[in-house]
């Protein structure tokens, strides 16, 4: 039996990224919000375009209005008015200013500009009342935030609205993204039956078809579902080969323990599988199994208790999913740490998690229990929750008010 870390590093290991070259798609930019980027992007434009007015004002030469007091202010003629979006027709001579508003291009001859709050309009003049501090205030020059043909955007890093901002700012109305991973997903049991139908004394509803698929596409993959498989060799056998010749990442759930309908591990076998775990000291979830195929696909057999199924997803199924989704950095799992309302206790035996709230308190994380039994078939208690707390093996008991390590989810 794998300790945690070392299951996680064994499994982080095995995991690669979709190729940059076959596994990717052309999307438009209103359909790239929380895609990862395949290639760098770069752009023949400079950003700001072109010199223009960072304040409502006026487009001066620095070397008329330097001495301007409001004692003594500076005279200068309008010569014409420029609002954003507009091509400037003058030439600013000595002497000379044009009324300009924010983001209109800078026109030539002028290299700063005042603030209207420090002017006074004269009908055709302008008096400037305090003299600017330096050249080129108020500008924002051409390229001082991007210059044309150098990388804009790295691989490897997801599209949020601040990237998808920054190529619509750079034309960029078409980007090549990592197509989204597929993951294969279905139950074993002879005792599960889906949600529609009716139960019969001694069966159980699968949830965790249902759950684990929300959590697939919560991190940006695409499920494949293929039901519930019952406890026939036959029929598992059918179900894993599909799943393997048509996923990235294959989950089932049940069926990986020591019981006499147990079969999943041989027939990763019978299939030309690799198993690389079979058992981790985590509680809840300790029978998981993870395997590989030729074809790189990565097979996690999770528990089937809904708690136990949930736990291994997030602390080792969500960050595979991230990193084969080509994320360059940010994939791995996120530990914060917390203050725990509540005591934890654990028999220290193997890394325990437990379930609950984190919340931000007055400047500290602090972790809220979830209430109701911590037990592996209680998904009830699951509900809006969004942490784990940790506690180490040799870790008995973690008084309240103290610090504990918290996995985000």
């Amino acid at each position: 039996m794998l300790s945690v870390s070392e299951a996680e590093a064994t499994i982080f290991n095995l995991v690669s990224s979709l190729d940059n070259q076959q596994d990717t798609e052309i999307v438009d930019l209103f359909a790239a919000d929380s895609r990862i980027l395949a290639s760098a992007v770069t752009s023949q434009l400079d950003f700001p375009y072109w010199d223009n007015s960072a304040m409502d004002g006026y487009a001066v030469r620095y070397a008329d209005v330097q001495q301007a007091t409001q004692q003594q202010p500076v005279i200068l003629e309008i010569v014409e008015e420029i609002p954003a979006g507009y091509q400037p027709q003058s030439v600013i001579e000595s002497g000379q200013a044009a009324r300009i508003f924010t983001g209109a291009v800078l026109p030539a001859g002028a290299d700063t500009v005042v603030m209207q709050e420090n002017t006074q309009r004269q009908e055709n003049c302008v008096l400037i009342l305090t003299a600017p501090q330096k050249p080129r205030e108020f500008v924002r020059q051409r390229a001082t935030y991007y210059q044309a043909g150098t990388q804009l955007l790295p691989p490897g890093i997801m599209l949020n609205g601040a990237e998808i901002a920054v190529l619509a700012t750079a034309q960029c109305t078409q980007v090549s993204v990592y197509r989204r991973p597929r993951v294969a997903i279905f139950s074993t049991g002879n005792e599960l039956v889906p949600p529609e139908k009716p139960l019969q004394p001694g069966q159980i509803v699968d949830s965790n078809q249902y759950a684990l698929a929300a959590l697939v596409r919560q991190n940006g993959a695409e499920p494949l579902m293929l039901g519930i498989i019952p406890d026939e060799p036959p029929a598992l056998e059918k179900a894993i080969a599909y799943a393997v010749s048509n996923a990235d990442i294959v989950i089932s759930s049940g069926g990986v323990s020591v019981g006499d309908y147990d079969y999943v591990e041989q027939i990763i076998e019978s299939l030309k599988g690799k198993i690389h775990i079979q058992a981790v000291a985590i509680k809840p979830g300790k029978p998981l199994t993870v395997a590989t195929f030729r074809n790189q696909v990565i097979y996690f057999g999770l528990p089937g208790n809904p708690a136990s199924a949930l736990v291994t997803f997030w602390r080792f199924v969500q960050p595979t999913i991230k990193k084969v989704s080509g994320l360059a950095d940010g994939w791995q799992p996120k530990f914060i740490k917390a203050l725990t309302r509540q005591e934890l206790r654990s028999d220290g035996k193997r890394e325990t998690y437990f379930w609950g709230k984190l919340h931000l308190q007055n400047g500290i994380y602090e972790f809220q229990l979830a209430g109701g039994s911590q037990s592996s078939g209680n998904l009830i208690n699951l509900a809006q929750t969004n942490a784990l707390a940790v506690m180490s093996v040799g870790q008995t008991l973690i008084s309240s008010e103290e610090e504990v390590q918290v996995l985000l989810y």
